[in-house]
């Protein structure tokens, strides 16, 4: 037994870059997974920063020069979050009131409808509509003692809230204006021959840029259009809805399949069965058609494709350890490894694992 394990280390781990390129990994993830949610504001301002990047070379190969060019994208970018804070946020949390407002109602409605599938079909009990009313009921107010007391304990948080809205745009700013030396102080304090975490930095740098904008331009445009198509077609709490439907796609697969609930549910009472409810779920299946067969080949075509599963169990392995920016970067992640195990130096190559090519 001995032998076998003395074996496989001398096979994954005879190259010194691997053993440099394994805890460069486990000391990265390790700071982000004890420190992540001190750190929340740096990951928050290094994934701006990102989004930002590209813009900012765009200007760059026009000739401006950088430290203009970060002005101007960042002025940009604080006018499209005073924009958000002031224009987008309010109307949002109108609609969140108006919809909490109206649930009862909903909830007499469905008690009404449960009823009559209790007159046409005989195996539906009325003292099973009841149980179902109550159970409803009981979980409704229960969320509500909830979003009381979330309220009440959220000063603290507010008061966070107002102090990363001061240093997140500023560390954005910092990253972007000195990016060069902040790679290069962190360089500093690696060996001179890293050959192998180096090509894997560049390649994740590149797949890493790529997916966060792509994924903020697809949010950003499938929101917009499904904003629009609902308020084309008179559905009420259209905002609402679009940022939903835009906020799903960071779950690919599961993220639309569950935000189709809240759609027909709105669409349902207020059109009830008919030609109105239908019209709303064919436009609502053609923006997700869209989305999925042009918008993300469009987005993406420089990311590294992944199987479904893989993508799946990276969404449910990074969002356990890291909740919302777990299920953000998880493609990114899984992208990670995946790098990491093509560029992992194998003393016996035929039984390296089989990397997957880029689209």
């Amino acid at each position: 037994m001995l032998e076998i394990l003395r074996a496989w280390f001398r096979r994954y781990f005879s190259d010194p870059q691997a053993v440099l390129l394994l805890l460069i990994l486990v000391i990265g993830f390790g700071i982000v997974l004890t420190f992540g949610h001190m750190l929340a504001p740096v990951l928050a301002a290094m994934v701006i920063a990102y989004l930002l990047e590209g813009v900012v070379r765009y200007f760059e190969r026009h000739g401006v020069r950088r430290l203009r060019a970060v002005i101007l994208v960042f002025g940009l970018f604080s006018a499209f979050m005073i924009f958000l804070l002031f224009g987008v946020i309010p109307l949002l949390s109108v609609q969140i009131t108006q919809f909490l407002r109206e649930v009862p109602h909903h909830l007499a409605v469905a008690q009404e409808k449960l009823l009559q599938l209790h007159q046409t079909y005989s195996f539906i009990s009325e003292q099973q509509v009841q149980e179902i009313m109550a159970l409803l009921q009981k979980e409704i107010a229960t969320a509500g003692q909830r979003i009381l007391t979330l309220s009440l304990a959220s000063i603290p948080g507010f008061i966070t809230l107002l102090i990363y809205l001061i240093l997140v745009p500023l560390l954005v700013f910092f990253f972007l204006k000195d990016k060069a030396r902040i790679l290069a102080w962190l360089t500093a304090f690696l060996p001179e021959e890293r050959s192998l975490a180096s090509s894997v930095w560049q390649e994740m740098d590149q797949q890493l840029g790529n997916y966060v904008r792509g994924k903020f331009w697809e949010i950003f445009i499938v929101g917009t259009a499904t904003w629009l198509a609902f308020a084309i077609l008179g559905l009420k709490y259209a905002i609402l809805l679009a940022v939903l439907v835009g906020v799903s796609v960071l779950v690919p697969y599961i993220g639309a399949a569950v935000v189709t609930v809240p759609v027909a549910f709105v669409a349902y009472f207020q059109f009830g069965w008919g030609s109105d409810f239908a019209v709303v779920m064919i436009v609502y299946g053609i923006i997700q058609a869209l989305d999925g067969n042009v918008l993300v080949p469009l987005l993406f075509s420089e990311v590294v494709n992944l199987h479904p599963v893989a993508i799946i169990v990276s969404v449910l392995f990074f969002g356990g350890l890291w909740g919302f920016w777990g299920v953000f970067f998880a493609i990114p992640l899984a992208t990670l490894v995946n790098a990491v195990l093509c560029a992992w130096p194998v003393a016996d190559r035929s039984r390296s694992a089989p990397c997957q090519s880029s689209s």
